[in-house]
């Protein structure tokens, strides 16, 4: 068992289930305290119990004093306050934009980019006071970084939280404060599950069979990047976004370049150069 994260308090929002529950799980294993801040009251006070230096607290993200409160428990709870990773989210509105509904787009923005603004903000007054620098983390998306990858109000505070993660860096990188954030792709959770509507093991070979890599990613993939993140290996780290999906963004598919003989394209090769 690790210790990158050994001595330090995270607060880990949305980490009940999927990303959030994988992420706690690593920190924890890393040997993190973890406050896991959720609405989901059964699942996140077992998930605290099972791993057992964690607490629970039931947060709603969309409320500002919700998340500020998560962020003083873990100071309260555990005597200090070392990192926060901004996770809870969902899809939210879907559809054609010229029929997406405003009242979805608002639900939306609420969840994924006004609960993120509450938790760097008063992480970040938190840090500040405490006086001992931090790490700031965010889940971002590919979905932020290329069109196609998700709904149209998920795509936009995607690509949000990786304007706010930069902005927010630059201020805070004299405090020693950290701010970054991790895209993930494709990843098998509850929600993928529930979208999708198969059995895991149906989801973990579609999942595989599409990834440049071959590999199905889940949560405790995207978490061992938070952990990176949050640890002292990375402390030169910031205002930074890594990307976690197995190539999905950058290599979907061999280009042709690379699988014809090799050769040139173009006008003959000079043997001379200059004068």
């Amino acid at each position: 068992m690790g210790g990158r994260l050994s001595g330090k308090v995270a607060v880990v929002t949305g980490a009940a289930s999927g990303i959030g529950e994988g992420t706690a799980r690593v920190f924890v294993a890393e040997g993190a305290s973890v406050v896991i801040a959720d609405m989901q009251v059964e699942r996140g006070e077992a998930l605290a119990k099972e791993l057992g230096a964690a607490s629970f607290i039931k947060t709603d993200v969309t409320s500002e004093d919700a998340v500020a409160a998560a962020i003083d428990h873990a100071s309260e709870r555990f005597g200090r306050f070392d990192c926060m990773v901004n996770n809870a989210g969902f899809v939210g509105g879907v559809g054609p934009i010229g029929e997406f509904q405003s009242e979805h787009w608002h639900a939306t923005l609420s969840v994924l980019l006004d609960g993120v603004f509450y938790g760097v903000k008063h992480a970040a007054r938190a840090l500040l006071k405490q006086g001992q620098g931090g790490s700031i983390l965010s889940t971002s998306s590919i979905a932020g970084l290329r069109g196609g990858y998700g709904a149209h109000a998920y795509a936009t505070c995607k690509a949000a939280v990786v304007g706010l993660t930069r902005s927010a860096a630059s201020e805070l990188a004299a405090h020693q404060i950290r701010v970054n954030a991790v895209a993930p792709g494709g990843v098998i959770s509850a929600l993928t599950l529930a979208l999708i509507g198969e059995n895991a093991g149906d989801i973990d070979a579609l999942a595989a069979s599409g990834s440049p890599m071959k590999m199905a990613m889940y949560p405790d993939d995207i978490g061992q990047a938070f952990a990176y993140l949050a640890s002292d290996g990375a402390r030169q780290v910031t205002g930074q976004v890594i990307v976690v999906d197995a190539g999905a963004l950058t290599a979907p598919e061999p280009g042709p370049f690379h699988s014809m003989a090799s050769g040139f394209m173009g006008p003959p090769i000079s043997p001379k150069r200059g004068g």
